[in-house]
């Protein structure tokens, strides 16, 4: 477990469940650099910060909760 000031680094497999999407189509958000989710890559291995993917969603707001900033 992460302690409170250490990122939470996700797999690419964790990071999709996370978003709710299929691993294969955040790899081609990756691949094809598409919506600017950040990742890092070390050698093979691809992970995600779970502070950025809630930076991404909340970037992703439409509507009323996008004013609230």
């Amino acid at each position: 477990m992460a302690k409170q000031n250490e990122p939470n680094f996700l797999t690419r497999e964790e990071a999709a469940e996370y978003l709710g999407i299929k691993p294969n189509t955040l790899a081609s958000w990756a691949h094809g650099k598409r919506f600017g989710l950040p990742f890092f890559k070390v050698g093979g291995a691809v992970r995600y910060r779970q502070v950025d993917l809630d930076a991404w969603l909340n970037s992703r707001i439409v509507g009323p909760l996008a004013d609230r900033g």
